[in-house]
């Protein structure tokens, strides 16, 4: 089965993948649970990497490495390994040396250059990886590349996600099926300035470098910096897109654009939706800002505001934190041109109090509290400046008492 959205075809079957990519995923004990653990994506021969990491200033050693080996080789790049459960966060020359041991030994079994392999890594920080059971697995995991599982590779890359977190889309251009596949994780530690996620994107139509590193840049930017779960950012955030294959015609770019930003959008939200303890997805719209930049920013402040994720968990219309979570933004409107609405029920008018039943408007947050998984649970919030044309998007989530429960126990 398939939907649209664009003229793009998201393909919910089997495990495709586009044209010359190779996914795998295994379980190498490297978790107590010993769910899958470790992931390989493997592109063709001439493919063009692009990344975007943490804006942490305290980085796991394999977010540097890897930005280093993407800027070195000018995107050069063949393969990531992914482990899971141990961040290799704070772990000193340990971290480097693993991150060192683990891409040359893999980049021997798959008969590439080192420097044409990044590893990624997520779990608890301060862990380092269980490095000779993931040396000890490689051979294993390269095997699986055969039977070129989607679906193994996005499982091994989950933590304390709740569901799977991968997109796939196609559509025709000039008679040539292209398509964009994506694969992330997420679910706690999630803030809009690169969330504690990890998330691959993989595309068959060859573009250059300068373009590419754009599109990823605007994707980037209205998806997974768009999102947050609790304001934490991680050491280990990253996104990596990479692309191969005959290179699409300038003129078709803005197609590839709108597939890339479809696959980045849908894994944000479902990395929102996922956040830890969550029921609803909170997506919040702001319109009529003078700048886009302007709308994303108040549209963050406010999905980032814990009063507010409080208050939508208790189903509450409590307009007052909104607003002055976009007050607290840092970005300047005037309060008497508002519009506010949560859902279809208008709040405010031009800055003035309308007359709303709130018992309604509680009902509807409920609904969406009990609604199907991505599908009936996003609670709508509007806030139009009346200022100019510009607008934006953010994503988060309600915040309940079962993230404390989660986090409170986390290394326990």
């Amino acid at each position: 089965m398939s939907q649209f959205d664009n003229n793009w075809s998201f393909i919910n079957e089997g495990d495709l993948t586009p044209e010359g990519f190779s996914f795998a995923g295994i379980s190498a004990g490297l978790k107590n649970s010993n769910k899958k653990d470790l992931a390989l994506i493997l592109a063709p021969e001439g493919s063009i990497c692009s990344g975007k990491f943490t804006q942490s200033i305290v980085r796991a050693s394999c977010v540097d490495i890897c930005a280093e080996r993407i800027k070195r080789s000018s995107g050069l790049v063949r393969a990531i390994l992914i482990n899971s459960g141990q961040a290799n966060a704070c772990t000193g020359d340990l971290g480097t040396q693993h991150f060192l041991i683990a891409t040359e030994k893999i980049s021997e079994l798959l008969g590439i250059k080192k420097e044409e392999v990044l590893m990624c890594s997520t779990g608890v920080i301060g862990v380092p990886i269980e490095i000779d059971k993931l040396v000890k697995n490689l051979p294993k995991l390269v095997s699986e590349l055969k039977v070129n599982s989607f679906q193994n590779a996005a499982e091994a890359i989950l933590t304390t996600d709740l569901t799977l977190k991968k997109v796939f889309i196609e559509r025709i251009i000039e008679g040539r099926k292209i398509r964009i596949a994506g694969l992330a994780k997420g679910s706690g530690m999630i803030y809009p300035n690169m969330a504690t996620m990890l998330a691959f994107l993989t595309c068959d139509a060859g573009v250059e470098k300068k373009e590419w590193d754009k599109m990823i840049s605007i994707a980037v930017k209205q998806s997974f910096n768009a999102i947050s779960v609790d304001g934490e950012t991680s050491t280990n955030d990253s996104f990596i897109g990479i692309n191969a294959g005959k290179t699409i015609k300038k003129e078709f770019l803005p197609i590839i654009q709108s597939g890339i930003n479809i696959v980045c959008q849908n894994l944000a939200k479902n990395i929102a939706r996922d956040g830890e303890g969550a029921n609803c997805l909170l997506e919040v719209l702001v319109q009529g800002a003078t700048h886009n930049d302007d709308a994303i920013v108040i549209a963050k402040s406010i999905c980032n505001s814990a009063l507010v994720k409080t208050a939508i968990h208790g189903c509450d219309p409590n307009w007052g934190r909104i607003i002055s979570a976009a007050g607290n933004s840092g970005i300047k409107f005037k309060l008497d041109k508002v519009d506010l609405f949560i859902g279809d029920y208008q709040i405010l008018g031009k800055g003035k109090l309308k007359e709303y039943n709130s018992q309604k408007v509680s009902d509807y947050i409920q609904s969406k509290m009990n609604g199907k998984y991505l599908r009936e649970d996003t609670v709508r919030i509007e806030l139009n400046l009346n200022s100019g044309k510009a607008k934006g998007l953010a994503w988060g989530c309600d915040l309940s008492k079962q993230y404390v429960a989660i986090n409170s126990e986390y290394t326990t």
